[in-house]
């Protein structure tokens, strides 16, 4: 069902691109660790602005397939190198980057978990940038509540975790919420369209139109409660000392 779409996540180039503004003194070409990459728009979009040099690391072979496709296209192949693994079992040198991004995968490991098993791949006074889905109200409403109790319970508000960045010893702490537009435009947009198109392939499948419902249900959700919850960039350091 995803296979083709722009993102894997909530996101945007301006949004890449204001997070990356946030972050001070990284080097002339930086080495940069893209966590659950994906397809790879935000893996380009930082290989253009930093001239760095980047490892982008996925589960999914196909993702990063397209990854090379779109960076060669890009010009940008030589500074890109795809490693095929999962999140848990990276593992790099210490101290191997400058900076660590991740935009809607960290809940994979776990915020808190993945705060404290990246930290130690980044150089003192490296920078962690990553977009984690997060409430924005401390009662939000009950269908909201109920659908994400289900599908991820260690969801967070901005207040617990920020009191997790801090706990797990990085500083220099900012962020924003990604604005709507940003879950519709290269996200939930394509997924609403593709989703219609596997309605009619699978016309017959009960199991497959099952899948696609609760799918539907997730952007019927956000249409009504956007207020509720959302994705927030949070970008932080690893103290130099």
């Amino acid at each position: 069902m995803t296979e083709g779409l722009p993102r894997q996540a909530p996101g945007s180039a301006a949004a890449t691109m204001r997070a990356l503004g946030l972050i001070r003194g990284l080097p002339d070409q930086p080495r940069i660790l893209d966590v659950g990459c994906g397809p790879g728009a935000q893996t380009i979009d930082l290989a253009r602005a930093t001239n760095g040099w980047l490892v982008a690391v996925d589960i999914r072979q196909r993702f990063l397939d397209e990854l090379t496709e779109r960076a060669a296209a890009a010009g940008v192949l030589p500074q890109v190198t795809t490693i095929n693994t999962s999140m848990f079992d990276m593992d790099f040198a210490d101290a191997s980057f400058d900076l660590i991004w991740s935009e809607g995968a960290i809940y994979i490991e776990g915020f808190a978990a993945g705060l404290a098993a990246w930290r130690r791949f980044l150089k003192p006074g490296g920078w962690l940038v990553v977009s984690e889905l997060t409430w924005m109200v401390p009662d939000p409403p009950a269908a909201a509540a109920e659908y994400w109790a289900r599908n991820y319970p260690g969801m967070g508000s901005v207040e617990r975790n920020c009191q997790l960045v801090a706990e797990a010893g990085y500083v220099s702490m900012d962020g924003f919420v990604l604005p709507v537009q940003d879950w519709w435009n290269n996200y939930y947009g394509p997924a609403e369209r593709r989703v219609e198109e596997l309605r009619e392939k699978y016309a017959g499948d009960a199991d497959t139109l099952a899948m696609l419902d609760e799918t539907s249900r997730e952007h019927d959700l956000f249409r009504a409660y956007h207020e509720a919850y959302g994705y927030v960039f949070y970008v932080m350091r690893k103290p130099a000392g």
